[in-house]
């Protein structure tokens, strides 16, 4: 094939790739072309002439004594070289030596170029792809921003990102959102797979607990820098969501820095999560102080830590006054549900004889009554 170098130029050019890494899917395309071709036995070698731009592809035959079997197999003789006919090619040649016959698909008429041509096209889409995987396979916890394609019959979103198409599945969708065609996104990247048949394939997420700080990231230019660290977030989508801050400058107040002037930074972001209520808590390593802000606006009497064999803290008894119950536990336990979700502690709450423990919610009987509806009511 004359001029391969400048296909080479011209391929990568309109796919965004590496030249070298084109040349060698070329490269894989002439050696499959010729397994199909000529036989798929034998071992087959391209290589570039960088002076002529010609693609030349040879047969690698190993020279065998005059009367090995391996001769006169008709499947396996095309591998495979006398000594006594190798010194007529090359009188140097020695057994086991290693000898290379040029072969032009050109020779094997439309069947070879029809074959040639798929070749490099599947070879060249997979390269694609994995470029594409890679890309994107560096941006898992990162937001993208998109446009709305489709909505399927099961409320599926695509989005096309750049070149490729992703979805956003009605699970990661946030309560209440709706999407229509046209609508401009933002969402995280959440996982990234190639499948042989739909090809490279994205899945985002607006639920993801980084999807909050990724948004904060972006709208805080202290949590961006580094200044402050988000160390720790949960979220009910759409409801409620608890982020731990860390200043990592004595002169910015991490809380403050992120709240914004009047709110307006937070608020930003609670309207891109369709109107998320977000507590911003001050970070602390100390267990009971950390439980005890995690646990705003309830104001706590007094904490204990249950820690197991490897002292690490697992459970919070929380005592508190009987009119902060409610705030503790918050509408529907989502209070409760998200400061055991912040901490990584189960949360039992103690008042009267009464208990109600968060790890769902899990919830003690007492008397025949449920403790967590009698605190409701």
């Amino acid at each position: 094939m004359e001029k391969i170098l400048d296909i080479v130029d011209a391929i990568a050019h309109e796919k965004g790739l590496q030249p070298a890494n084109v040349l060698e899917a070329l490269k894989t395309a002439f050696v499959q072309t010729a397994k199909r071709v000529i036989n798929h036995k034998f071992t087959f070698e391209a290589d570039i002439d960088t002076k002529t731009k010609k693609m030349h592809l040879y047969q690698t035959i190993i020279v065998v004594p005059d009367e090995d079997k391996r001769l006169e197999d008709e499947e396996l003789s095309g591998g495979f070289i006398s000594l006594s006919d190798a010194l007529k090619l090359d009188e140097d040649a020695e057994l086991e030596d290693q000898l290379q016959i040029d072969h032009a698909l050109e020779d094997y008429g439309r069947t070879a170029a029809g074959k040639l041509h798929n070749e490099i096209e599947y070879h060249i889409q997979r390269l694609v792809e994995n470029e594409l995987y890679s890309k994107y396979n560096s941006k898992i916890g990162t937001i993208v921003t998109g446009r709305v394609t489709l909505v399927d019959s099961d409320q599926n979103t695509y989005i096309d990102i750049d070149e490729v198409r992703a979805i956003l599945p009605m699970k990661s969708r946030i309560k209440g959102e709706k999407f229509k065609v046209g609508d401009l996104l933002k969402a995280l990247v959440r996982r990234v797979n190639i499948d042989k048949t739909n090809g490279i394939q994205i899945e985002l997420s607006r639920t993801s607990p980084k999807f909050l700080e990724q948004l904060l990231a972006m709208e805080v230019p202290e949590i961006a820098d580094g200044i402050v660290i988000v160390e720790k977030s949960a979220r009910i989508p759409g409801d409620r969501a608890k982020i731990a801050l860390m200043s990592m400058h004595p002169q910015v107040d991490a809380v403050g820095a992120t709240v914004g002037v009047r709110g307006v930074r937070i608020n930003a972001v609670s309207e891109e999560l369709m109107g998320e209520n977000i507590d911003c808590i001050e970070y602390t390593t100390i267990p009971e102080l950390f439980v005890a802000r995690v646990m705003s606006p309830a104001i706590i009497s007094h904490i204990e830590i249950v820690r197991n064999e490897k002292g690490e803290a697992e459970k919070a008894i929380i005592t508190l006054p009987a009119d902060q119950k409610s705030k503790a536990i918050g509408k529907s336990g989502i209070n409760i549900r998200l400061a055991s979700m912040l901490t990584g502690m189960a949360i039992e709450l103690v008042e009267s004889g009464t208990s109600a423990t968060a790890e769902g919610i899990e919830v003690e009987q007492k008397d025949g009554v449920d403790a967590l509806q009698a605190l409701f009511s």
